[in-house]
């Protein structure tokens, strides 16, 4: 949401400024030169890209509203739920976590806390590993490597949608230059025509490359790079699993293991020794997530 408010705060500041030099604002509102470019703008990016990474821009951009996934509690929550599924490892044997792993959208454990079950990633993620766990006669360190390769692959395709909205944004500048040429274009046709007459019609082409400029670095870029930084925070949480899950797969006890997790976790996001500690003991107690 806070970036919804950053896009108003930019058209704001910038119509504000410009009607604050007495300039006319219908002069601006030009239907034909955002068809130009916006029309423009969108034939590049279905032409350059595959329809998993329109998808996935189109997700990302309503990530916009929705704000980042990843908070203190989805941190605070997932330690707990890891700490249940160890406790019951340790206590039972790791076949008794064989049902959970097996069949997460079934088990106590995992529905408990319906955002990681909405993240099938991370629930692929988890039980993938500790089903590599639970066969034995896997090393840590071999197990360790798979997290990295499935880290790296999810981060990379993560990272193309982010990509190709900055390609069209670095674009726009271009595709406002285009549309004022055409404008130009349209103006000296009207050569001989009343003065006021030509002077709208090169504000008309001049509006076309205030608007490839304006929504190239007011708009499309910084949605781009909000969307890098939620892949950024994705990629931290999914490092906090491994970590969790390998300190545990070496022998950890779970409460150390999630300690260890706990000490990775961004600062401002990391929730403090004794609210994890109360988490976790407090069997009792519901998810906020619930």
């Amino acid at each position: 949401m806070i970036s919804i408010i950053g896009i108003i705060v930019v058209f704001g500041a910038v119509i504000g400024g410009f009607m604050m030099e007495k300039g006319q604002l219908a002069v601006l509102v030009q239907p034909a030169e955002l068809v130009t470019i916006g029309g423009a703008a969108l034939g590049t990016l279905l032409v350059a890209n595959p329809m998993h990474i329109l998808k996935g821009i189109a997700s990302g951009l309503m990530g916009v509203i929705g704000g980042s996934p990843f908070t203190k509690q989805r941190y605070l929550d997932t330690l707990k739920m890891m700490f249940d599924l160890f406790s019951k490892a340790r206590k039972d044997g790791m076949v008794a976590i064989e049902a959970d792993v097996e069949g997460a959208d079934k088990s106590p454990i995992f529905t408990a806390y319906p955002k990681f079950m909405k993240d099938h990633h991370a629930v692929d993620f988890v039980c993938d590993t500790m089903r590599m766990a639970i066969t034995g006669g896997v090393l840590p360190f071999d197990v360790d490597q798979m997290m990295e390769l499935d880290m790296d692959t999810h981060h990379h395709s993560s990272s193309l949608p982010t990509t190709a909205l900055n390609t069209v944004a670095d674009a726009l500048p271009g595709l406002g230059i285009v549309a004022a040429v055409l404008g130009i274009v349209i103006t000296m046709g009207a050569l001989g025509g009343p003065p006021e007459e030509i002077g709208h019609k090169v504000a008309a082409a001049l509006v076309g490359t205030f608007l490839g400029i304006l929504l190239c670095y007011g708009v499309l870029g910084p949605l781009a790079s909000f969307m890098g930084k939620m892949n950024e925070e994705e990629h931290a949480y999914y490092h906090i699993l491994r970590v969790v899950m390998l300190a545990f797969i070496k022998g950890t006890s779970p409460i150390l293991a999630v300690e260890l997790a706990r000490r990775a976790i961004p600062a401002h996001l990391r929730p403090s020794f004794s609210e994890v500690e109360k988490a976790c003991r407090n069997k009792s107690a519901a998810p906020a997530a619930a």
